[in-house]
C-alpha cells in the first residue's frame, strides 16, 4: 500500500526535474504538480504511520523535490516595503496590466468593462476574441475606457486583441495551428516604449496538440533587454519546460514575482483542481508591484490584472 501510494509521484518528480517533457497526456497532466506535492506528502505520511522506512525515504526526496519547484510561488521575491531596495528597475513609472480569456467571444462584455473602469488599466490584452466580442465590447463602452486597440479577430478561440489607453503602434501577428497572438507597440506618457503580446498557444488537450502548442510559445519573443509584456492564457504553467525556458530568456512572471503563483486562473469546478495557466510576464527591467486573480467574467478563465513600474 504505502509503495503504491509512493511511486506514482515519485515517476512524476523525476520526469518534472529531469529537463525532458513528453508528449500527451503528460504536458496536460504536469500542468497539476502542485497537487501532486500534496499527495506525495499524503504518501510520505501513509508511509510513516505503516513505517515502511524505504518507501518513506522515497517520498521524502520525492516532497522535498516538488516543494523545491512549487514552494517558491507563495513566497514573494522581497517584502513590499523593502521592494524599491530589493529591485532596483522598481523607480520608474506604473504600468498596468490586465489580460482577459473571453471563451469563444461569449464572455460577459459589461462586466469586463466594469473591471476596466474599476481598475484603470493603461493596457487589456483579449484571448479567444471574436468578431462578435469586439461588437458586444464596442457597445459595453470599452474603446470609451480604452480608445487605442490592435485587434485580430477570428472564430472560435484563436482570436486575440490588445487595447490601451495610450497610443498603440501594430506589431507583427505570431501565428500557429490558426491561433494569433496579437502584438504592439505602447507609446507611455513618460516616452518609454512598451511591446506587448496578447498570448494565447492552441491547448495541448489532447494527442497531437503539442506541436501547435509548443511552436505558439516557442515563437513568443524572448527577452533581449527591450521593455515587454507578454500576458494572457498561455495554456502553461511553470511547469512546463516551454514557460520555464521563455522566464530564463529574460522575464518575471507576475504572479510568482509577488508570491501569488499558485492562485488557480483556470478550472476548479468539478472532478478537477484549479491551474495556473493565465500570467503576465514582465521584461527583466520591469518590475512587479502588484497581480490580482480576479473574478470571472462569464468566461471558464479568471483575468489576471498586473502593476509594473517601468526602468
Amino acid at each position: 500500500m504505502s509503495w503504491i501510494a509512493v511511486t506514482p509521484f515519485a515517476v512524476w518528480a523525476a520526469v518534472r526535474l529531469s529537463g525532458f517533457e513528453p508528449d500527451w497526456p503528460w504536458v496536460p497532466v504536469v500542468a497539476f504538480t502542485p497537487h501532486a506535492a500534496v499527495g506525495a506528502a499524503l504518501g510520505l505520511a501513509l508511509a510513516g504511520l505503516l513505517r515502511r522506512w524505504a518507501a518513506g525515504a522515497v517520498a521524502l526526496v520525492t516532497v522535498l523535490a516538488l516543494g523545491a519547484a512549487v514552494l517558491p510561488r507563495a513566497l514573494p521575491d522581497a517584502l513590499p516595503d523593502a521592494l524599491p531596495d530589493a529591485l532596483p528597475a522598481a523607480h520608474g513609472a506604473p504600468l498596468r496590466v490586465l489580460a482577459a480569456n473571453l471563451l469563444l467571444g461569449t464572455a460577459d462584455a459589461a462586466g469586463l468593462a466594469a473591471q476596466v473602469r474599476s481598475l484603470r488599466p493603461d493596457v487589456l490584452t483579449l484571448q479567444e476574441f471574436t468578431p462578435l466580442a469586439e461588437r458586444r465590447l464596442a457597445a459595453a463602452g470599452l474603446r470609451e475606457l480604452l480608445p487605442y486597440a490592435v485587434t485580430w479577430p477570428a472564430p472560435g478561440a484563436g482570436g486575440s486583441a490588445v487595447y490601451a489607453r495610450h497610443p498603440l503602434t501594430a506589431g507583427e501577428l505570431i501565428e500557429a495551428g490558426g491561433f494569433g497572438q496579437a502584438t504592439a507597440v505602447l507609446r507611455h506618457p513618460d516616452g518609454a516604449r512598451v511591446e506587448i503580446v496578447s498570448v494565447h498557444p492552441c491547448a495541448p488537450k489532447r494527442t497531437g496538440r503539442r506541436p501547435c502548442w509548443l511552436a505558439g510559445l516557442q515563437r513568443l519573443p524572448r527577452g533581449d533587454g527591450r521593455l515587454r509584456v507578454l500576458a494572457g492564457d498561455f495554456n502553461a504553467t511553470l511547469d512546463h519546460l516551454p514557460l520555464r525556458e521563455l522566464l530564463a530568456a529574460g522575464y518575471r512572471d507576475a504572479a510568482d514575482a509577488m508570491g501569488r503563483g499558485l492562485s488557480a486562473t483556470w478550472g476548479g469546478w468539478g472532478p478537477l483542481p484549479g491551474v495556473t495557466i493565465d500570467h503576465v510576464l514582465a521584461g527583466e527591467r520591469m518590475a512587479v508591484r502588484d497581480f490580482r486573480v480576479l473574478a470571472p467574467v462569464g468566461s471558464d478563465h479568471r483575468p489576471v490584472y498586473a502593476e509594473l513600474l517601468l526602468p
